[in-house]
């Protein structure tokens, strides 16, 4: 379909009516009146570049959004960290990474009540937030474990056991890839590649990489930062 929208879009004589019903239609071949019923915007198309971020930021189609005006309540076991961490950046320029970036390290993931928090803090809308934090693999929605496991499926990996290290790990720990231990320790997880090919197969946990690794090893590892 794409390649005959593409020529429809550059036709002369075709005009794209979009976001719009057909109500009547008469006439005979060579010579119809079509009756359309045309659906509102709510936008300048003119001005209209289309970025998506009205869409994004829709209150009705968003059911993440909220009113940033709101009253917001933290849970108390994170409640004194958040608070420290937007008073900390919220009025230095372009605050929202570096608040991100830091709620993400000391919790882990991303509380729901804790993304509100920073959307009434800074201005920024809600959908803006979750856009980001579900974006970049590094953020999450769901609690993760204190460790992250990052088992690399990258080629050069792959041909060498990582698929075997994987299972491994997911036997040992008792999860499936995404999932986290329920003591809240390990967070498991398949990643494409964390840039070690010459050390493959390889293991990033944390800042440190574990490369050339057999399936004897993972024992070994799991226990090391079982004790830290």
């Amino acid at each position: 379909m794409s390649p005959r929208l593409v020529e429809v879009g550059r036709h002369k004589d075709i005009e794209i009516i979009t976001l719009s019903e057909i109500e009547g239609l008469r006439g005979q071949p060579g010579n119809f009146t079509v009756t359309l019923k045309k659906r509102p915007r709510f936008v300048d198309e003119k001005k209209c570049t289309g970025c998506g971020t009205c869409v994004s930021n829709c209150p009705t189609r968003n059911s993440v959004q909220i009113l940033e005006q709101t009253k917001v309540e933290l849970e108390p076991e994170y409640r004194e960290q958040v608070e420290k961490i937007v008073a900390k950046h919220k009025d230095r320029k372009g605050p929202l990474m570096p608040i991100l970036q830091e709620i993400n390290g000391t919790l882990g993931y991303f509380p729901e009540t804790a993304v509100q928090y920073v959307a009434r803090e800074t201005g920024y809308p809600v959908a803006h937030i979750y856009r980001i934090v579900t974006f970049y693999s590094a953020f999450s929605v769901t609690p993760r474990g204190k460790y992250v496991i990052n088992v690399c499926m990258g080629t050069a990996c792959y041909v060498r056991g990582s698929e075997r290290l994987m299972e491994k790990f997911s036997d040992m720990l008792e999860v499936k890839p995404g999932e986290t231990t329920r003591d809240r320790m390990f967070t498991l997880n398949s990643v494409r590649c964390i840039g070690c090919c010459g050390l493959a197969p390889a293991v990033a946990i944390g800042d440190q990489v574990h490369g050339k690794l057999t399936v004897a090893d993972v024992p070994n590892i799991i226990n090391q930062y079982k004790g830290s």
